[in-house]
């Protein structure tokens, strides 16, 4: 899911929350919500550990839970992989007697969670008030589709200006700061924002990845409606954020409820985000199928049926073409699947080839010299060159030699001494090769 900036740039929800302290941590288990949250990030066999702790009242060793797990090497290499995630995370905490327990917060707050008890709002306050507009016809209550095509147009509307779409807006100022700081786009000199080598390597990470990334980044500077009443003014500026990232949605900035959005709601969920489906113009809330389809179609002609950038940019900022050819196999369209092959080999040969050729072609500063009197004039010239390393390139046919910038004053030097030698030997003195800028 993964800069250097101010702070190294996390893209991994786990890499960020391992990062944390175990106050820190304790702090967020706090909340109900968090802790479920925390509980569907884990892979599935953490859960199930977590699960058989959760409500047992038996002192439980490693070596009792390594006794739930089938005694080979691929489940028993599963089962420490699971543990170490999880004490990582102080979900859960070896004692000094060896003994496995779950963290006393966690534990708690994820019973409460799951059996309803406390008296908490950790999943936020219902909005319970009849809404004034609710039998107009120019304020209808919002429902699955309109939030997410909200999200999905915040959404694509930042990817867009990343790649420089002349047709999309420029988001908010929050937006802004998160990819400048981020170090996905930065400052061209009276150009305004362009995106960077890390700015494309975001842009082939999945949705949620992508979410996760500016959520993690802005912290380091299902349709209910809820209440806005309550929240601190920090808060309200956070939705306010949040509704330029597309993971909220609000009828107007005034009004009093929020309704968050599948591409919020699917973050801890293991579903995929709704933006992600350009190709399903019904979605429903019982259909996440359709937000696993691709949307990406290429035809054996080059041409791709997608918002994309240009191949050979990508290239030039560091994208492999594995990773093109990685990114066009998981997005394809459902059309594409059907084909026995699912890219043209023309259009996979040919992203090869662009990378060979991008890789082959370097361009450096240098000084091109010519016009040499003689050819052994060009040969001593050329063989001091290549002593001090500073050829670049040469042409006997042409008797031209290209000298890199640095080396360009002492191939000069060179020349002069030979001059001024040949003069004092009273040979001819009209030699030549001057070295001229070829850049």
């Amino acid at each position: 899911m993964p800069t250097v900036i101010v702070a190294h740039f996390k893209t991994n929800i786990y890499e960020y929350l391992e990062a944390l302290q175990k106050s820190t941590l304790d702090k967020l288990y706090e909340e109900p919500a968090t802790c479920l949250a925390i509980f569907r990030l884990l892979p599935s066999l953490a859960r199930q550990l977590v699960m058989s702790l959760l409500f047992s009242t038996q002192i439980m060793s490693k070596a009792d839970l390594r006794q739930w797990i089938k005694n080979d090497k691929e489940s028993l290499s599963k089962f420490e992989e699971a543990l170490d995630k999880l004490q990582k995370l102080h979900v859960m905490i070896e004692q000094e007697n060896k003994t496995i327990a779950l963290n006393s917060s966690f534990k708690q707050k994820f019973q409460e969670c799951l059996t309803g008890g406390g008296t908490h709002q950790s999943f936020g306050k219902l909005y319970n008030k009849p809404h004034r507009h609710s039998q107009s016809n120019s304020h209808k209550l919002p429902d699955i589709k309109l939030l997410d095509e909200h999200a999905k147009t915040k959404w694509e509307e930042i990817l867009h200006f990343m790649v420089g779409t002349d047709r999309m807006n420029s988001p908010g100022a929050s937006v802004l700061k998160v990819v400048t700081k981020a170090n996905l786009m930065r400052e061209k000199e009276g150009k305004g924002l362009e995106i960077t080598n890390k700015g494309f390597q975001f842009l082939l990470q999945d949705v949620n990845t992508q979410v996760w990334a500016f959520l993690i980044q802005y912290l380091d500077l299902a349709s209910e409606d809820y209440s806005v009443e309550g929240l601190t003014d920090t808060q309200r500026q956070l939705l306010d954020d949040l509704t330029n990232y597309g993971l909220i949605y609000r009828p107007k900035k005034s009004s009093k409820r929020y309704y968050p959005t599948r591409l919020a709601t699917t973050l801890t969920s293991g579903n995929s985000a709704i933006v992600s489906n350009s190709s399903s113009n019904n979605p429903t809330d019982d259909d996440d199928s359709a937000t696993e389809q691709g949307f990406i179609i290429v035809e054996t002609n080059y041409k791709l049926y997608a918002y994309t950038k240009s191949v050979r940019k990508a290239l030039k900022h560091g994208i492999t073409a594995s990773q093109i050819i990685s990114y066009l196999t998981s997005h394809a369209h459902p059309q594409m699947k059907k084909r026995p092959a699912l890219l043209p080999s023309t259009v996979v040969d040919q992203i090869q080839l662009w990378e060979m050729e991008l890789n082959r072609l370097v361009i450096t500063n240098s000084y091109l010299y010519k016009e040499f009197r003689t050819f052994a004039d060009y040969e001593v010239v050329l063989k001091h060159a290549n002593t001090l390393g500073v050829v670049v390139w040469s042409s006997d046919s042409k008797k031209m030699i290209g000298i890199t910038e640095a080396g360009h004053e002492r191939v000069k030097a060179f020349i002069k001494r030979k001059i001024v030698q040949r003069r004092s030997n009273g040979g001819d003195t009209t030699s030549s090769a001057g070295g001229t800028p070829a850049r």
